[in-house]
């Protein structure tokens, strides 16, 4: 089992930009992919990024595809996200989760561990 801390979330203005951090506990980071959700007040959760167990590959919500980029360091047992050009629309509830899926996946039910999550407003 890996557990999972994000940080890096907070208020900015639109325009500007954030990274956040999910740093795993244990030996096995790398056997997960990683992916990124949000969820704001009222509404599902959805997926935002995703990244294979070694990095390679990646894919995108169209909302934030050319605007976010997902990232692991596997010596670090860390993901990031970085977030440039923010809306007041990407205000949200930020998670890492973790899954044991070979492939990278936009699922949420394939995830199967998440961290407490970390809130992102972006005032306009």
């Amino acid at each position: 089992q890996v557990q999972l801390v994000e940080s890096g979330g907070g208020l900015v203005q639109a325009g500007g930009s954030l990274r956040l951090s999910c740093a795993a506990s244990g030996r096995t980071f790398s056997s997960y992919g990683m992916g990124w959700f949000r969820q704001d007040s009222g509404k599902e959760r959805e997926f935002v990024a995703a990244i294979s167990r070694s990095g390679l590959t990646s894919t995108y919500a169209s909302a934030v595809k050319g605007r976010f980029t997902i990232s692991r360091d596997n010596a670090k047992n860390t993901v990031y996200l970085q977030m440039n050009t923010l809306k007041p629309e990407d205000t949200a509830v930020y998670y890492c989760a973790a899954t044991r899926s070979v492939d990278v996946t936009i699922h949420t039910h394939e995830y199967t561990n998440w961290g407490q999550g970390t809130q992102v407003a972006v005032s306009s």
